[in-house]
């Protein structure tokens, strides 16, 4: 049921005042303006709702119905005004944030737990994927800001920032490359083991191209979609796997891991990006949230040093 506003306020005025005619006092306007405006609000409701006493006018059970509606929605709008307060102010709100897993450990220890400090209140809401989900969920708008690897252009995400990242071989520091101090080639780098993501990931993918270009096979002996797995094997001498330096920030700073640069332009011009959907409105929390991570990724060139 469509029921005016000012409507609602006539009747609730005058069960207050306890007349029509003190009623229209309150408002500043003819009792007669107030009597056809209670009118059409019975005439809506298809009953009565005040009748006449000594003392004035007092609400019908129906009446008292509808005032008790009103009351309820005074409270409504009264906390759906402090809620939109407290979210203007950023004390409340969520955001959703898609990820590819190398970024992990230093998005956390890093923007996220700077943003958390100064926003407490709101809540993120922090999932990780591949290349291709990570594009999926910001178009179809299952995440607010994604944040991945190696893609570049893509005519429904807006780019905020993107950062090199080259892609290095990450290796023991016991491997026999490790003591190598040129850009190793790629047909240095296939003449080992190595461990790699599968097939639909946008290091792989990256990867393939390179080697493609090369004219040369990776001698591939572990296959997985767990960073955790790639880092482990690279740790235990088994294999050199491929990576941005970032996604091995801890292992490489306590030197269990080290990188070495590798000839190839395509993998020299990879980039680390900072998503949103083309359109999309963004919430000030995102904005604050995005702001955050574009100093963080502009900053972080990970542990660099390392590589030769």
């Amino acid at each position: 049921m469509d029921i005016p506003h000012q409507r609602l306020v006539y009747f609730q005025v005058t069960v207050e005042a306890g007349s029509i005619r003190r009623a229209a006092a309150r408002l500043n306007i003819a009792p007669s303006a107030v009597s056809r405006q209670i009118g059409l609000l019975e005439e809506a409701m298809a009953a009565s709702l005040i009748e006449r006493t000594r003392d004035g006018v007092q609400p019908t059970r129906v009446g008292e119905m509808l005032l008790d509606y009103i009351l309820q929605r005074e409270k409504l709008d009264q906390h759906l005004g402090e809620r939109l307060d407290a979210y203007q102010r950023l004390e409340t709100g969520e955001i959703r944030l898609i990820i590819g897993e190398g970024f992990v450990g230093d998005i956390i220890n890093s923007p996220l737990r700077a943003f958390r400090k100064q926003y407490p209140g709101i809540t993120l809401k922090v999932n990780t994927g591949s290349m291709q989900s990570i594009i999926d969920s910001v178009i179809e708008d299952e995440a607010d800001i994604g944040l991945m690897y190696h893609e570049r252009v893509h005519p429904q995400l807006r780019f905020w920032h993107s950062s090199p990242q080259p892609l290095v071989a990450i290796m023991s520091p016991e491997h026999p490359l490790a003591s190598e101090t040129h850009a190793l080639t790629l047909e240095e780098v296939a003449q080992h083991p190595m461990a790699l993501w599968g097939p639909s990931h946008g290091v792989r993918q990256l990867m393939d191209d390179g080697f493609r270009e090369a004219g040369v096979r990776p001698h591939m002996v572990v296959q997985t979609n767990s960073m955790e797995v790639l880092k482990q094997a690279a740790r235990s001498e088994l294999c050199i796997t491929l990576l941005p330096a970032f996604a091995a920030a801890r292992e490489l700073q306590e030197g269990v891991l080290i990188a070495r640069d590798v000839e190839c332009a395509s993998f020299r011009q990879a980039r680390a990006h900072i998503i949103t959907r083309v359109g999309r409105r963004m919430p000030r929390a995102s904005l604050q949230l995005l702001r955050h991570l574009e100093r963080w990724i502009a900053a972080f060139s990970g542990p660099r040093q390392e590589a030769r």
